[in-house]
C-alpha cells in the first residue's frame, strides 16, 4: 500500500483509486485550474514548495496525544484555569484548540504516558485505560504487562467496557498476570453486557470450567507421582548417606581405612531436597487453582421447578363435569451444544397465557429445562392430578430420532443435550410415555411442535377421521368418562419449521389461532382439524412440507377418550 501512495504523489492525477490524500486531490485541483496559462514544460512552473504553502499535510491527518490547554472559568466574581486535559485528536486539531503533542518521535514511550498519567492517577477510567495500552504495547519500548494490567483493572473496577475486554485479553493470555481463561471469560462478559446468568456465558463457562478442573486435576496428579518418585530417591540418597557415614565413623575407631563405598555428597542430597520443595509448592499451587474452580450444575441436575399447584376448581357445563385443567408447558430454546432455536419460549408463553386465561387451566412453566427438569416435572404432577382431570403437555424445543435394532426412537432434547450419537441426556419418547401412563388424570393430550414428534405414538392417525369436529351432548357423554391419551404432533416424523408464524413457529401460530376464535366446547379432533389446514397452507407459502397428525399414544392406557377445551365464559363451577 505504501508504493502506492508514492506513486500517486508522484502523479496526482491518477484515476482510479480512492486511496488519495488530500494534499493530492489539492495538487490536481491546482494543475486543472492553471493548465491553460503553465502549459505542459516544468520551467513555467511554480516551485512545489510555492504550489503546497499551506495545504493540508499528511502529518496534520495523524492522531496523536494531545494534551489541551485549562479551561478559563468563572465562579461568582473570580476566574479560574482548569487542569489540562488529555485527548486523541490530529495534529491540526491539536495545534487549532493551542494543545500540546510531541512533534516528533510520537511513539516514545515517555512521552505518550505524559500526556495521560495525570488524568488516570486523578482516577479518569479512559486515562487509565489509555495508559494501559501505552504500556502493554510498549510504543517503541519493551512492553510492561504487569502495568497494564494494573492499569487495565483501575479502570475496569469502574465498569470501563474497553479496559473489561482489555485485562480480558492479558488473563486470556497469560500475559503479566496469572493465566485464567474463566476470568477471562468473565471480564469479556461483562465487557459485552452480558447477564452472569445468561445461556449463553454460563454454557460457555461450564466448558471452561470442566476443561480448567480436567487440566489442573491431571496437573496435580502428575505432581503427586512425580513427588513420590523424588521423594523415594531422597530417602534412597539419605539411607546412603547415612550408611557411609556410619560406616567411616566405624572405620575411624577401629583405627582402619575407611571402607570404599560410593557415597552421595550432601550437595546432591540438598539438591533433591530443593527439587522436592519447588515440586510440591507447584503441586500445592495447581490444587488452590482447582479448589478455586467454581462448581457448575452438573449436566441433567436441572433447575429447580416449581411445583405445579393443587387449587384449581373442577369444571362443569349442564351437569357435565369436565373436572380440573391443568397444563405443563415446556419451551427449549437456548441449547448448550446444539443449535438455538427462534421460537420456543415466545411459544410456550403465548400458549401458557391463553391457556390460563381463556380456558382456565392451572399452568407450569418450564424454560430451557435440562432432561431431570422435564421429567422431574412429569413425575411430580402424580402428586397433582386426580382420577377426573385433565392434563395438556405442550413441547416446543428440538426433537431427533435414532435407529437401535431395527427400530427407530423418538426424543425430546433438553438444553443440556449433547450432540449426535451422543444421546445421555436425551428425553426418550417411551419415558414420556411411561410417565403418562401412571398418571391419575383422567384425560392427557401431549402437543409436540418438534422435529420427528409423531415418533411419540406408534399408533396410526386414520382411526381419527371418522370423529366429529362439532360435538354433541350424547358424544361428550360417550367420550368424558374414557380414559384419553392423545398426541397432536406437528409434523410427524419429519423435520419441521422453527419460525414462519409471525413471531412463532407455524404450528404453534396455527394452534394458538383455533383455540383463539373457539367460542364453544371444543374437542381434540376439531382441534386438530382447525391446527392442520392452517399449518398445510402456511408452510407451503414458504415451499415447505409439514403435515401435523393426531394419534392415540400407544402403551399409556387410551380407551378411546377424547380431550376437550372448555371456555371460562362456557363453564361453571
Amino acid at each position: 500500500m505504501g508504493s502506492s501512495v508514492t506513486a500517486m504523489d508522484a502523479q496526482p492525477c491518477i484515476r482510479g483509486t480512492l486511496r488519495v490524500s488530500l494534499q493530492s486531490l489539492l495538487l490536481c485541483a491546482a494543475v486543472v485550474a492553471d493548465a491553460g496559462a503553465w502549459g505542459v514544460h516544468a520551467s513555467k512552473a511554480p516551485s512545489a514548495a510555492k504550489a503546497t504553502e499551506g495545504m493540508v499535510t499528511r502529518g496534520d491527518l495523524e492522531i496523536v496525544e494531545c494534551l489541551l490547554p485549562g479551561q478559563v472559568r468563572s465562579l461568582g466574581t473570580s476566574t479560574y484555569l482548569s487542569q489540562r486535559r488529555p485527548v486523541r485528536t490530529t495534529t491540526a486539531d491539536c495545534r487549532i484548540r493551542g494543545g500540546e503533542f510531541v512533534a516528533y518521535d510520537r511513539a516514545d514511550y515517555k512521552s505518550a504516558l505524559r500526556i495521560w498519567m495525570q488524568a488516570a492517577e486523578a482516577g479518569d477510567a479512559e486515562a487509565q485505560n489509555n495508559v494501559g495500552e501505552i504500556y502493554e504495547r510498549g510504543l517503541g519500548d519493551v512492553p510492561n504487562y504487569a502495568a497494564a494490567a494494573i492499569w487495565y483493572q483501575k479502570a475496569a473496577d469502574q465498569k470501563y467496557s474497553r479496559a473489561l475486554f482489555n485485562l480480558g485479553t492479558l488473563y486470556e493470555a497469560g500475559l503479566g498476570v496469572d493465566q485464567d481463561q474463566l476470568k477471562a471469560l468473565n471480564l469479556y462478559r461483562q465487557a459485552w453486557g452480558l447477564p452472569a446468568d445468561s445461556v449463553m456465558f454460563e454454557s460457555a463457562a461450564r466448558r471452561e470450567q470442566e476443561a480448567l478442573r480436567a487440566e489442573l486435576t491431571q496437573a496435580v496428579s502428575e505432581k503427586d507421582q512425580q513427588l513420590q518418585l523424588l521423594r523415594k530417591q531422597l530417602q534412597e540418597l539419605q539411607s546412603r548417606l547415612e550408611a557411609a557415614a556410619a560406616a567411616a565413623a566405624q572405620a575411624a575407631a577401629a583405627a582402619r581405612p575407611a571402607p570404599a563405598v560410593t557415597a552421595p555428597s550432601s550437595a546432591e542430597v540438598d539438591t533433591l531436597r530443593k527439587l522436592v520443595a519447588q515440586l510440591e509448592a507447584e503441586r500445592q499451587a495447581s490444587q488452590r487453582r482447582l479448589d478455586a474452580v467454581p462448581r457448575t450444575r452438573e449436566p441433567g441436575v436441572g433447575a429447580p421447578v416449581v411445583a405445579m399447584s393443587d387449587a384449581a376448581t373442577a369444571r362443569s357445563v349442564n351437569g357435565l363435569d369436565f373436572g380440573r385443567y391443568y397444563a405443563l408447558i415446556i419451551g427449549n430454546q437456548n441449547y448448550s451444544e446444539l443449535e438455538n432455536l427462534l421460537t420456543p419460549r415466545s411459544d410456550a408463553e403465548r400458549v401458557a397465557k391463553l391457556l390460563r386465561e381463556k380456558y382456565g387451566f392451572t399452568v407450569q412453566m418450564i424454560e430451557d429445562g435440562t432432561d431431570v427438569t422435564m421429567l422431574r416435572a412429569l413425575n411430580d404432577l402424580n402428586d397433582v392430578l386426580r382420577p377426573n382431570d385433565n392434563l395438556l403437555i405442550y413441547y416446543a424445543g428440538h426433537g431427533t430420532r435414532l435407529m437401535a435394532d431395527k427400530r427407530e426412537s423418538g426424543y425430546w432434547l433438553p438444553v443440556n443435550s449433547e450432540r449426535p450419537p451422543k444421546d445421555t441426556y436425551w428425553v426418550p419418547n417411551e419415558q414420556i410415555t411411561a410417565h403418562i401412563g401412571r398418571m391419575a388424570a383422567r384425560r392427557v393430550l401431549v402437543v409436540a411442535d418438534s422435529c420427528y414428534a409423531g415418533l411419540l405414538s406408534a399408533d396410526p392417525s386414520f382411526i381419527f377421521l371418522e370423529q366429529p369436529t362439532q360435538v354433541s351432548s350424547d358424544y361428550i357423554k360417550f367420550k368424558l368418562p374414557k380414559r384419553a391419551r392423545l398426541l397432536i404432533d406437528s409434523g410427524g416424523d419429519e423435520p419441521v419449521l422453527d419460525s414462519g408464524g409471525q413471531g412463532n413457529s407455524v404450528f404453534a401460530s396455527a394452534f394458538l389461532a383455533v383455540l383463539e376464535q373457539n367460542e364453544g366446547i371444543l374437542s381434540a379432533p376439531a382441534l386438530f382439524a382447525g391446527v392442520q389446514g392452517r399449518v398445510k397452507i402456511a408452510a407451503a407459502r414458504l415451499k415447505f412440507t409439514q403435515q401435523p397428525e393426531l394419534k392415540s399414544i400407544k402403551g399409556a392406557g387410551h380407551e378411546v377418550g377424547d380431550f376437550f377445551f372448555v371456555p371460562l365464559a362456557r363453564s361453571r363451577p
